[in-house]
């Protein structure tokens, strides 16, 4: 190959394009170009074969050296003329020119200016045409912000690329980076991609800069996202063949290594390998005994035997179990506090108690795992706080559900003499940990069950006893594993169903539920935000007004805890994403095709700020309303605070009188322990007739029958707190005066007229707050559970504390308002 140098001078760098490009003058030979499309200010490589062509460089080499590029419409025809040639091209110099042997030319030609095609002047021997310069429009100097983010778009994509394909160099990437100006950068990537000629040309024909970089970034989006998938195709296709391909080779190497030690049979490799997987563990010793005779066993028993695989499976198990791993416990007080602050808002005697027990820690790290019992009505966060709780710690975190377990196998696993025999969920958490001292959290405990198959909650003595569970023994492993290292935490909505023996074995936590107020706080801190991420909607869009979160606490949520109030959340959410998609999409039409609005944009962007009238008209009516005041305002009616296992309720109970010959009716599925109570506080009425209402006659019960009634008939209900309820009924029935709206109470009656104490003060006393009660009555020996209700609640409701039922009428009824007789069904 002998390189030629026109006119015997060196090739020279010439600096052409850009704004300051030397303008065209004159006619100039046009070199037609197939599958390739010039760019300014680019250096062009070229093959020149036609002899046309040849004669053309060989005329351009003996001038200036200049002439003009275009790409043909038609690649498929050789020798195209000016209706087959575009009307923009380039101008270009040729800058070298290598003659190989064939009698082909090797052109470099730098590109410059872009130019427009007028008129031909010869078509013989080669194209010679008119052209005017066709510069840059939109060009500022400094440019503007828009043309500065398309730039700077374009820079980041482009370098993107570089890092993904093969064939652009890393020189490049710093090449765009350090270019300040627009168009050069336009131009330098158009020349570095493979793109089709349609495209390329689009974009050199393209004179205004803005639209030229949104192509671009078009484009670049494009092809960047065509690379993505061609990777991930490579990347699986890449694996499989090489996965193949190792384990052939590994298979070939495995086999000569196998014939070269003489252990070419399969068995003793895999005992091999389950030998040395044990002999890397550090097991106790009873343990490594039990695991050393069951491998023995395996050496001596054919794989086509059934008990092979059985004897395997069961030291993969031991293989898989972490009997000395386990993570460092993080003591930092500061850092725990600061991990449960942020996930839950109040509950500070949990807090405490996990910080009682780091505390403990560092003075004796030795110490044994606690057992703990969050006992609360759904929705409370137990299960997350159990979460937190491991955060804090720096433990693994396993939850096991216990809820419907009947099998003791379940807990205990299943004996290795039957098929398909398993560990229990407590050796399969721990392996699914990874670690012997994890925070395995055992949700619902207090609904195990048990029939033929045994007693779970039995089993679940030796888990849960601190005194025993340093050698839990799992029938299906029948070798001790320490459990004392791990940190237990069972919930329970209600302790009732929990067996005594297994409750004495934890420590008890109440959390009864939260106020109006800290529900408040909880859905602004954290109900609100997860149900705008978890619905793709900015935490800038879209805020919730107090009196709003308001309306969804006392209007549409009667409940301890939040879980329905961030269900309802999510019901707005849900509502106004909808609304700001078919503002950015409109609505659909009456094909089923959206139409779209025109500045949809600016509707996704405004910030919405959701009000109670809002709530309203996203939810509709509200399903709640306070009815206290409906409920009472006749005679025979009292409000009582009951306990539930989801937390604390009211209850009405009415009383009607009418004639007959003193017969008691109770209505309302009433337990046994209440239908007492009714007994026990009619008694004391009877008794005390002439304190109650001395106007009436002493024979009045033996000529009226009396029916008690408890609303929610559906509902059972049972309870020894609904006595005093019962006895103020009944004497606002035969008084003639009503129960003060604002009253409710609860307490035991005797039949001297004793208040006797009762259980759940806090969980009722937070449903006397949802349902707008204003004074609770309460036995005086309650009065030291005070300190459990939130003082933010003591402060809304005044404690009336009472010894005798005396006390309760005297505070419970109002003055006679209206002439007696008028009350509900008070015959006389």
């Amino acid at each position: 190959m002998i390189e030629i140098v026109a006119d015997g001078a060196p090739a020279q760098e010439v600096e052409v394009g850009g704004p300051g490009a030397t303008p065209v003058a004159g006619a100039l030979p046009v070199l037609p170009l197939r599958d390739t499309v010039p760019v300014p200010d680019t250096m062009i490589p070229l093959a020149i074969g036609q002899e046309r062509s040849i004669k053309l460089v060989d005329d351009v080499l003996a001038g200036d050296r200049r002439l003009v590029l275009v790409a043909s419409r038609e690649p498929d025809v050789e020798i195209p003329g000016p209706d087959q040639l575009y009307t923009v091209g380039v101008v270009g110099q040729v800058a070298r020119m290598l003659k190989v042997p064939d009698g082909t030319l090797r052109l470099l030609v730098q590109g410059a200016q872009r130019v427009r095609i007028h008129d031909y002047e010869q078509t013989e021997p080669y194209l010679v045409a008119h052209t005017e310069d066709a510069p840059d429009e939109g060009v500022s100097d400094p440019p503007t912000a828009e043309l500065t983010a398309l730039q700077r778009n374009v820079q980041e994509t482009f370098s993107r690329i570089v890092e993904a394909v093969p064939y652009l160099p890393e020189e490049l990437q710093l090449a765009v980076a350090n270019i300040d100006d627009p168009i050069a950068l336009s131009h330098l990537i158009a020349g570095s991609l493979r793109l089709g000629s349609s495209e390329k040309q689009r974009l050199l024909e393209e004179t205004d800069l803005g639209t030229r970089l949104r192509h671009l970034v078009e484009i670049l989006a494009r092809e960047l996202e065509v690379i993505s998938i061609g990777s991930q195709i490579q990347s699986q296709v890449q694996s499989e063949l090489e996965k193949g391909q190792r384990e052939y080779v590994l298979r070939q190497q495995l086999k000569a290594i196998q014939e070269e030690l003489g252990e070419s049979d399969p068995q003793e490799a895999e005992v091999g390998e389950l030998r040395e997987q044990l002999d890397a563990l550090d097991l106790p010793e009873q343990v490594a005994k039990q695991a050393d005779r069951e491998l023995r066993r395996l050496e001596s028993i054919p794989q086509a035997s059934a008990e092979h695989g059985v004897i395997r499976t069961y030291l993969e198990w031991i293989v898989s179990l972490p009997w000395s791993d386990r993570t460092i416990d993080d003591l930092d007080l500061v850092h725990a506090r600061s991990v449960l602050d942020a996930d839950h808002f109040g509950l500070d005697k949990v807090k405490e108690r996990i910080l009682e027990f780091l505390a403990v820690r560092q003075l004796k790290p030795d110490a044994r795992g606690s057992i703990l019992c969050f006992v609360g009505p759904p929705g409370v966060g137990k299960t997350s706080l159990g979460r937190s709780i491991a955060r804090a710690m720096g433990r693994n975190f396993e939850r096991i559900s216990a809820g419907g377990v009947r099998d003791e196998a379940e807990i205990r696993g299943h004996r290795r003499t039957y098929i398909g025999a398993m560990p229990g969920t407590i050796i399969r958490a721990l392996r699914d940990a990874g670690s012997n001292n994890p925070l395995l959290m055992i949700d619902e405990i207090d609904k195990m069950g048990s029939d033929y198959r045994g007693d779970p909650s039995s089993a679940m003595l030796e888990v849960l006893d601190p005194e025993q569970n340093s050698s839990f023994r799992d029938h299906y492993l029948d070798v001790p594993f320490d459990l004392s290292r791990v940190m237990f935490i069972t919930t329970a909505n209600t302790l009732d169903t929990v067996p005594g023996p297994l409750r004495d074995r934890m420590e008890v936590i109440q959390l009864a539920g939260y106020t109006a107020q800290e529900k408040l706080e909880i859905a602004k801190r954290y109900l609100v935000p997860r149900q705008l991420d978890r619905h793709g909607l900015r935490r800038s869009w879209l805020t919730f007004g107090d009196p709003a979160l308001r309306a969804l606490i006392d209007d549409y949520t009667r409940e301890a805890g939040v879980r329905n109030l961030e269900r309802e959340i999510g019901r707005v959410v849900r509502k106004i994403a909808r609304e700001i998609v078919e503002a950015d999409q409109g609505p659909a039409s009456s094909n089923g095709k959206a139409t779209k609005k025109k500045g949809a944009k600016k509707a996704v962007q405004r910030r919405t700020t959701v009000s109670r009238s809002r709530v309203e008209e996203l939810l509709g009516r509200p399903p709640f309303h306070q009815e206290l005041r409906k409920r009472t305002s006749r005679p025979g009616v009292a409000t009582g605070l009951a306990w539930t296992p989801v937390g604390g309720d009211v209850l009405f109970v009415e009383a009607a009188a009418m004639p007959g010959k003193g017969r008691l009716t109770t209505t309302g599925q009433l337990g046994d322990v209440m239908t007492e109570s009714v007994r026990a506080a009619l008694t004391w009425v009877r008794g005390h007739l002439d304190l109650v209402a001395p106007e009436l006659p002493p024979d009045w019960f033996a000529e009226h029958d009396l029916h008690v009634h408890v609303p929610a008939g559906a509902t059972p209900k049972d309870g020894p707190s609904a006595g005093i309820t019962i006895a103020t009924a009944i004497s606002s029935l035969l008084s003639g005066r009503e129960v003060r709206a604002d009253v409710a109470m609860t307490g035991e009656i005797t039949l001297t007229g004793e208040v006797l104490p009762i259980g759940g003060l806090k969980e009722k006393a937070l449903a006397a707050q949802r349902n707008g009660v204003a004074r609770v009555i309460a036995p005086r020996e309650n009065e030291r559970d005070a300190d459990d209700v939130p003082e933010a609640l003591r402060s809304r409701i005044a404690f009336t504390w009472v010894d005798q039922v005396e006390e309760v009428l005297e505070v419970a009824l109002a003055p006679v308002s209206r002439r007696r007789g008028s009350g509900t069904g008070n015959a006389r």
